[in-house]
């Protein structure tokens, strides 16, 4: 009787030890799925955060050359856009009166939960540059830069649906501006005309940026060497 008590007593010790060891073993098997749950969510806020902060380079501007013809600066401004792949487009070239010029664009700036989702057509604020004019030059006598209507060069080749959506947030764009309803139904936040001015000068890089889900910023730099050197072999063959 003895004996046998002891083997009952052996097993229920062996049940208790057991079920001990599986339940441990789900807990950390638990405790490690939720941290690995909490790595994945953690890497993915932060790429939330970096789309939302980021900006793409969409323009530089550098000057080519400056006169003074009959007592009048001239300054000529080289105006490249960029494609949503990072090519340049063709240059255009601009000769402004002085030397402080005012850009001007249109700007589309979408809800921040295509920003958050990365949506492949409202994931990153869109901009149209309309004009360019010089600081002695009235606004209605500016430069066309990209074409009203049309959708940009800088979006050709990008994601076959961004073509009749571009199209037509171009084509509405003051109505995207004016009714709430059409914003919504387009998962737009704001669309409104925006600018940047500033004085140019020679031997500078100037770079404007759209911001993922704002507008437009402009900074400069010094311009490299070799192409400052380049700029001023083309001056002197002149």
């Amino acid at each position: 009787m003895l004996h046998s008590g002891t083997k009952l007593a052996a097993l229920l010790l062996f049940v208790a030890a057991s079920s001990f060891a599986v339940y441990a073993y789900r807990n950390h098997v638990s405790a490690e799925a939720q941290l690995e749950r909490e790595r994945e969510r953690t890497a993915e806020l932060r790429q939330i955060v970096h789309r939302l902060e980021a900006e793409r380079r969409v323009a530089d501007v550098i000057v080519t050359d400056r006169q003074t013809i009959d007592g009048a600066l001239r300054t000529t401004l080289l105006f490249v856009e960029y494609a949503r792949d990072g090519t340049p487009l063709p240059a255009k070239r601009f000769v402004i009166e002085g030397n402080t010029a005012h850009i001007d664009a249109m700007v589309v700036k979408f809800d921040g939960k295509f920003v958050e989702e990365n949506d492949p057509l409202r994931g990153h604020s869109v901009a149209l540059f309309t004009r360019l004019y010089g600081e002695k030059q009235p606004p209605q006598q500016a430069w066309p830069i990209d074409e009203p209507g049309k959708i940009p060069d800088v979006y050709r080749g990008a994601d076959p649906r961004v073509g009749p959506f571009e199209q037509d947030l171009w084509q509405n764009f003051w109505r995207l501006a004016d009714e709430p309803a059409y914003r919504v139904k387009l998962g737009v936040r704001v669309a409104q005309g925006e600018g940047v001015w500033r004085p140019f000068e020679p031997n500078k890089l100037y770079t404007i940026t759209l911001e993922s889900n704002g507008g437009l910023n402009i900074t400069s730099e010094p311009l490299k060497g070799i192409y400052a050197e380049a700029l001023k072999q083309q001056a002197s063959v002149r």
